[in-house]
């Protein structure tokens, strides 16, 4: 496989013997999971399979919404920069979610590659025949938009009442549920985004996140491990702080 070329798109479907739709590792997750094999046929002739190196928009706030993604690797983040020029980061994807997503003719949020990234790109006009075309694949994007409904409710509930120990200890719990609906180990937590991400997301300043993982560290609730990973000692007691007990 060709090395990340400074975040160049590479179609990879070019010398691919096998339907992409078919071999994904994480189709059960993703909007494809409803369809039969001829439906998937069908869908895998209007993707394109892309790569990105960490760090590259996919795109931004305002730009035309001509396009919607599926991450099959890899972490994506979500933001709006506000008038004052501060960033929040309204969500962090994962594989199997799907974004670009927009009611409007632009998109509402601006998508940066947090991780080198792999993308399956449709386009949003042959994208929405298809889900006219296939009543349960339209189903299970509606459930997919719910699900980030109830994200976006809990991250609210996030930035208001939660002290800085409690949105520390939330967030370790919420990726590593996440990690465990995917079939992955839910300890150690893998955590790729920088303590600036998270504290975009948070509501805090990056000194606060970096003075919170330290706290937490010197109390032993977790420990710092190599890879960006953390390994949470007790469950209970995370989610015992997370919730203020």
């Amino acid at each position: 496989m060709p090395p990340f070329d400074m975040g160049r798109v590479r179609d990879l479907n070019a010398h691919a013997d096998i339907n992409p739709c078919g071999a994904c590792p994480v189709r059960s997750l993703t909007v494809c999971a409803a369809l039969e094999v001829e439906e998937l046929r069908r869908l895998a002739e209007i993707l394109q399979t892309v790569r990105h190196e960490a760090g590259h928009t996919i795109f931004a706030e305002g730009d035309p919404a001509e396009t919607l993604y599926n991450v099959t690797a890899g972490t994506m983040k979500l933001y709006k920069l506000l008038p004052d020029g501060r960033r929040q980061i309204t969500g962090f994807l994962l594989p199997g979610d799907f974004l670009g997503l927009s009611v409007n003719d632009t998109y509402a949020y601006s998508a940066e590659s947090v991780t080198p990234v792999t993308l399956c790109r449709f386009p949003r006009r042959r994208m929405d025949a298809l889900l006219e075309e296939f009543p349960k694949m339209q189903r299970r994007l509606f459930s997919m938009a719910s699900n980030e409904l109830a994200a976006a409710q809990d991250q609210m509930l996030l930035l208001g009442r939660k002290t800085a120990k409690e949105k520390i200890c939330s967030f370790l719990m919420m990726l590593s549920q996440r990690a465990q609906r995917r079939g992955h180990k839910e300890n150690p937590v893998h955590v790729p985004m920088s303590r600036a991400d998270i504290a975009d997301y948070l509501g805090l300043t990056t000194e606060t996140v970096s003075r919170t993982f330290t706290q937490l560290k010197t109390s032993r609730v977790i420990s710092l491990l190599e890879g960006n990973k953390v390994q949470i000692h007790d469950m209970d007691q995370i989610f015992d702080l997370a919730e203020g007990a």
